[in-house]
């Protein structure tokens, strides 16, 4: 099993620095997982829907320069289907059978651009509540640890 998490901006913050290390380390006894950041672009104060469109694309460009052609990629979309933490269990148990690399992609403040949503293989939603992206990270990474738990057969926490 190979996971990426592939998200736009980096955590400012120690606290979600903390929470993110924390739940890779426990994943790592599962497998590989990995987190990478990618720089998110300022958005000016009277910006217009062109000017956000322009900024998402180029945050899109830079998520998909770090996706391969044979990765699965599962985009995180607040309009999408929603899973249960065995949902999750089973797509990654799937995604283990098939091989290759697994890729879930948090967009940034603005969202995901159109051509990083048209090149995932799966739209996810963890909520039809807003988080704050730093949280969503984290929420996601707990989820993958728990999915991996019960693919395991070990206790969770319902």
């Amino acid at each position: 099993m190979a996971e990426l998490i592939l998200c736009v901006g980096r955590l400012k913050e120690a606290y979600w620095r903390d929470a993110c290390g924390e739940y890779l380390k426990r994943l790592s006894r599962y497998g590989k997982s990995e987190l990478i950041e990618v720089d998110d672009l300022p958005e000016p104060e009277h910006a217009s829907d062109a000017d956000r469109q322009k900024i998402m694309q180029k945050e899109g460009e830079a998520l998909l320069k770090r996706i391969r052609p044979t990765d699965h990629v599962v985009a995180l979309c607040i309009d999408a289907p929603q899973l249960t933490s065995e949902g999750l269990a089973d797509l990654l148990q799937a995604r283990d059978q098939q091989g290759g690399r697994t890729v879930f992609v948090i967009g940034g403040s603005l969202g995901l651009s159109g051509q990083v949503v048209a090149r995932a293989d799966r739209r996810l939603s963890m909520s039809k509540m807003t988080f704050p992206h730093q949280l969503a990270r984290v929420m996601l990474l707990e989820q993958l640890y728990r999915a991996r738990k019960i693919l395991a057969g070990e206790r969770y926490h319902k």
